[in-house]
């Protein structure tokens, strides 16, 4: 709005000095209607540029908003698939009907959501050797990813990792604890 205004200005100065320094003498003419149209020159810069600020402005905080949904939408996408962990049976690598029907779920977010990837971490109980619990967790974390590669999801959007008895989710020594050790679980990445 200055630049316009200065430039309104600028451009009447220099009429006025064509004008003062011509020898010939201008017309007789009224000078409230030499003043009219500057006035409405200046009115109309004046409007158009809060109207084109404003605008800019409305534009920019409309992108930040669909930018935050879009954010929140994918944060809540992302906990729902962190959320769950896909359990196993004692010394098993084979997949449960519960953790097929969990995995279906996770295999249809991974399809809408073409941005992200994933780490599948496994993890077994801390019963066995350190040798033996990694090779499980390790077939665990495949027998996942095999189940989404089926289900339709690249395979290089997705790495597996095992973690053998090393990042317990449960400390103790029961049942109970070793349960819920015995996993493969989900690190999501966003490309």
């Amino acid at each position: 709005m200055k630049n316009l205004t200065k430039i309104v200005l600028t451009a009447s100065l220099a009429c006025l000095a064509l004008v003062a320094c011509s020898k010939k003498q201008p017309p007789a003419t009224d000078p409230a209607a030499e003043e009219a149209p500057a006035a409405e020159a200046t009115a109309t810069a004046a409007q158009a540029g809060p109207n084109a600020d404003s605008l800019a402005a409305e534009q920019a905080r409309l992108e930040a908003e669909r930018l935050e949904a879009e954010r929140a939408r994918l944060e809540a996408l992302i906990n729902q698939i962190m959320s769950e962990d896909v359990y196993f049976d004692f010394d098993r690598s084979e997949l449960t009907e519960k953790a097929r029907e969990l995995l279906a779920q996770v295999g249809e977010l991974l399809l809408k959501e073409l941005r992200f990837t994933i780490t599948i971490e496994g993890h077994t109980d801390a019963r066995g050797t350190e040798d033996y619990n990694f090779t499980l967790g390790a077939k665990r974390a495949m027998k996942v990813k095999e189940f989404l590669i089926a289900y339709g999801v690249t395979a290089d959007r997705m790495e597996s990792v095992s973690y053998g008895k090393e990042n317990p989710k449960v400390e103790g020594s029961t049942e109970e604890a070793y349960s819920q050790n015995r996993r493969a679980n989900f690190r999501v990445n966003i490309k």
